[in-house]
């Protein structure tokens, strides 16, 4: 899963929705008729399948599927071996790879100077933005506080670093009304604390040396500098509780200061790929669902400790595999969908989303044909919340009601039937603050209004550290999270009508 900038605090909601006894009325279904098919099918997925696949993916071998890198090319080649030893159709031209290019794009020079204080990267400071300025550019550095049309009335900032209070703002919107103001650049604070701050430093000084990926784009001249709130008041020789004050009504009285600095900037083309299978359906196989896991990690650190990455997400990406195989069996043996699947796993989650966009962007089949997309992300695992509680039989379900007021019941109906988990939506709240809806695959087909479901554990103290390893994946409790999916894909894929889209899309913007 992409990290967030800041991990805020987990807010508890004790809130569990179950089927109402009415629900079979609306769907035409019973509760007590399990599918005998989809039960046979759903035994296959064993723990013992799941820890096999989990402990080559995850191995020390792989080096952490970095996007890219070496782990990545083989953890793509055993997913696209394995699924055609399903005999599962190769959907991109005969293979199963989507091929594409990312830019890593490298600073190896930043430098950043205010008055006499010779500012020291991911130390006092994290850039963030973008730009070429390979000789040092001198200007000043302007306090402007919030972002307001009033502000911007009573600081001159045309040419300027401009000093922003960003805290609780949408940090990307206030960079960008003060960019088209005519600023030179950005030195923003986004969050409080010295610790907090500190957090971000030490993990973008862990990826120093590397590149940042993403698609190819034109060097926009935005340099933009991330610091504390402390050292802003260094900055500006002025305590915090004034600069906060100043912040919103008179930031003309601080007084500027002079300041240089120098970008340099390299870049490289970066191939990569998606890995997807295709399981054509029946009679309605023009209608495609998607199941879809992201199979990179986030490599080697800087201390040479690998990041195995076998909850996140390598237990999405098998747990994917064994549904796969299910689904597959099931079709050799005269049982095959009636809706078309795709099973799909893509690269570079870990640095934006990147390989789900992609596919989004360029489909291998028609994004109004796909009538949803079940994403799993991190399911191998028990989290903070759950440590001590005397049912940890749970999963947590995330978006599941925001453009269908299908999908969310559909899934009840399948865990009353057949696996009785308990399902958490505590994050589903729109003021979330972890934001985990718009931080795994399942985004990038929801903002084209394509339902989804989002299944995830939460997180844990190995959350993106060598430590997320095979040995502490709970297999018997994955086995269930993976059989409820497998319960819900069948369902979605055989029922007679596809899920409609009848509910307000209101987070289309990460």
């Amino acid at each position: 899963m992409i990290p967030l900038i800041q991990k805020p605090k987990l807010y508890f909601m004790k809130k569990r929705f179950w089927i109402a006894a009415g629900i079979g009325l609306i769907f035409n279904l019973q509760v007590e008729a399990q599918d005998a098919n989809a039960l046979k099918y759903a035994a296959t997925i064993t723990a013992q399948d799941l820890e096999k696949h989990l402990t080559y993916l995850a191995s020390d071998e792989l080096e952490g599927r970095d996007t890219g890198e070496k782990g990545q090319k083989l953890a793509a080649a055993y997913l696209a071996e394995f699924y055609q030893g399903l005999g599962l159709i190769a959907p991109v031209e005969g293979t199963y790879y989507q091929k594409f290019n990312l830019a890593s794009v490298s600073f190896p020079e930043i430098s950043l100077n205010v008055g006499k204080q010779k500012l020291v990267n991911n130390e006092d400071f994290v850039f963030i933005g973008d730009g070429d300025v390979r000789k040092a550019a001198k200007t000043e550095l302007v306090f402007l506080g919030l972002a307001t049309e009033e502000n911007l009335k009573k600081v001159n900032v045309k040419g300027k670093l401009v000093g922003l209070w960003a805290i609780g703002s949408r940090a990307q919107t206030v960079v960008e009304d003060v960019m088209k103001a005519g600023a030179a650049g950005i030195v923003i604070v986004t969050m409080e604390g010295q610790a907090n701050f500190d957090r971000l430093a030490n993990r973008y000084k862990a990826l120093s040396g590397r590149g940042r990926l993403g698609f190819e784009t034109e060097t926009k001249q935005e340099p933009i500098f991330l610091v504390s709130s402390d050292k802003m008041a260094t900055l500006f020789n002025t305590p915090v509780e004034i600069l906060k004050e100043a912040a919103k009504n008179n930031p003309e009285s601080i007084k500027a200061q002079t300041a240089t600095y120098l970008i340099k900037k390299d870049k490289k083309l970066v191939p990569t790929e998606n890995v997807m299978a295709f399981l054509e359906g029946t009679d309605k196989k023009e209608e495609v669902l998607v199941i879809s896991s992201h199979y990179d990690h986030v490599g080697i650190n800087s201390k040479g400790e690998i990041n195995n990455g076998a909850d996140d997400d390598g237990s999405g990406t098998v747990t994917v595999m064994e549904i796969a195989e299910a689904f597959a069996l099931a079709a050799k043996e005269g049982h095959r969908p009636r809706r078309s699947i795709l099973f799909l796993n893509v690269t570079g989650e870990e640095k934006g989303l990147l390989g789900s966009e992609y596919y989004g962007d360029h489909p291998v089949f028609p994004l109004e044909n796909t009538v949803n997309n079940i994403n799993i992300d991190m399911v191998g695992r028990i989290d903070y919340e759950y440590q001590n509680a005397e049912n940890k039989d749970y999963i947590y379900v995330i978006g599941s009601e925001m453009l269908s007021s299908h999908l969310k019941i559909i899934n009840e109906y399948n865990n009353i039937t057949y696996t009785n988990l308990i399902l958490d939506y505590r994050y589903d709240a729109e003021d979330d603050p972890n934001r985990f809806y718009y931080r795994s695959d399942h985004y990038n087909f929801a903002k084209h209004n394509i339902p989804v479901i989002f299944f995830f554990n939460g997180v844990h103290d190995d959350y993106h550290q060598p430590t997320d390893t095979v040995d502490k994946i709970e297999f018997p409790l994955m086995t269930k999270r993976a059989k409820l999916i497998f319960h819900t894909a069948w369902d979605l894929a055989n029922r007679a009508q596809r899920t409609p889209v009848d509910g307000s899309n209101t987070r289309t913007e990460r």
